[in-house]
């Protein structure tokens, strides 16, 4: 007796999945419970495990789509059947090679160059000229090679043809192959989304730079004690992340939303933290960002990064953003205009800090500085809201005593 092994309901959206890769082979003995293979949705990685320990016969192939409900295998009673014998090869059939008679070659056809004895005046006037007697044609007796000869060979190389541009260089040979690749239902739904975002909303950023100096000496003080205290390093994050909700109170259409013909306010901040995951772009949500200590936004930065990092991110942690931080700063950029995460009106994007010369109190001086970037959607945020909400992260920034105080 053999018992189905079907796609699970993964989520209300889902409506169909891909098999990323089967753990067991045909034929494997499994045990109760036992993971057999990974899903993969637009979404998330799921495992499929075995419902009753058996023999497994796999009816889907690695990257077949499935709907959810379909088939994947079947797991037989008892042990391991005998595996199959392999087909005999066919034996190999001995190719002869065929010696090919060889055409024979014409010999070109031409007059023959005499190679008699120059008359003595002919003879002067060649070796004058550097002519060698071989190569002129004599048309005295029995070839003899006349002075008339030697005049005219004198004129032929007097004519002799212009010299030919050289050709050009043969391109270096290399390696010239292609690799096609299926995209993964997560690649397909990011690049769908992001076109969404670009052709239905009125995007536009807009830029400041944040003196990172103050945070960055915040930091070097008390990181020690901060990570012997709460088990966890102080980083950037949880200072951007602070920022961000405490300016969102000050200008709330930067944490709405448009749905239909309403605008929705939120009365709390979830912050969607945008993670760079083996399998593509995710972005799971810190949940009521705007309730919670610097200290507690680093323990859940790190969680959600390392549920990304090895693919067990669920889907509720992936939804239900308000607002987004994007870092392409980790992987050195110094400026972008990163792209709304629909259905959020906005998202910062943080670059890499660079040292440079700014000036402060009328004089020049070396800090570490940051690009920041707001874009937003210019339906439902003003010129004059999409800036203040930058400046305001920025002198929460330049200032972390602020953060504490709520000045």
């Amino acid at each position: 007796m053999s018992l189905e092994i079907k796609v699970p309901p993964v989520g209300e959206s889902i409506t169909e999945v891909v098999l990323s890769q089967w753990l067991k082979q045909d034929g494997d003995v499994v045990e109760m419970d036992e993971v057999i293979a990974e899903l993969e949705s637009d979404k998330a990685t799921f495992e499929l495990t075995a419902e009753q320990a058996g023999t497994l016969r796999t009816i889907a192939a690695e990257g077949d789509t499935l709907a959810i409900g379909a088939v994947v295998c079947k797991i037989e009673d008892g042990g391991a059947a005998p595996a199959k014998a392999d087909a005999p090869k066919a034996e190999e059939k001995a190719v002869v090679a065929e010696d090919k008679a060889s055409a024979p070659v014409a010999e070109k056809s031409g007059d023959s160059y005499a190679t008699g004895t120059p008359s003595p005046a002919a003879g002067k006037i060649l070796a004058e000229k550097g002519i060698d007697a071989g190569a002129v044609k004599g048309t005295g007796v029995d070839g003899r090679i006349t002075k008339d000869d030697a005049v005219k060979a004198e004129a032929k190389k007097a004519d002799a043809p212009k010299a030919t541009a050289p050709a050009a260089p043969a391109a270096p040979a290399g390696p010239r192959s292609e690799r096609r690749e299926k995209m993964s239902p997560l690649r397909k739904t990011v690049a769908k989304r992001l076109v969404a975002v670009k052709n239905e909303t009125a995007m536009l950023t807009t830029f400041n730079e944040v003196n990172m100096k103050p945070v960055m000496d915040l930091r070097s003080k008390y990181k020690d004690s901060f990570k012997d205290k709460h088990g966890v390093g102080l980083g950037f994050m949880s200072f951007f992340t602070k920022a961000v909700t405490e300016a969102l109170k000050d200008f709330p259409a930067v944490n709405a939303r448009i749905e239909g013909e309403e605008i929705v306010y939120n009365n709390f901040a979830d912050v969607s933290i945008a993670v760079s995951a083996p399998k593509g772009l995710v972005v799971p949500v810190i949940r009521n960002a705007e309730s919670m200590s610097l200290a507690e936004i680093e323990k859940s930065v790190l969680a959600l990064a390392l549920k990304a990092r090895d693919g067990k991110l669920t889907i509720e942690e992936m939804t239900g953003g308000t607002f987004t931080i994007t870092n392409g700063g980790v992987f050195g950029s110094m400026m972008s205009t990163p792209i709304i995460n629909a259905p959020q009106s906005a998202i910062l994007g943080m670059h890499n800090i660079v040292e440079r010369p700014v000036a402060e109190k009328g004089e020049v001086v070396i800090r570490p500085m940051m690009y920041v970037a707001l874009s937003y959607d210019h339906r439902i945020i003003d010129g004059r809201e999409s800036v203040g909400f930058l400046v305001r992260v920025k002198q929460l920034l330049e200032d972390p005593a602020r953060l504490l105080l709520g000045v």
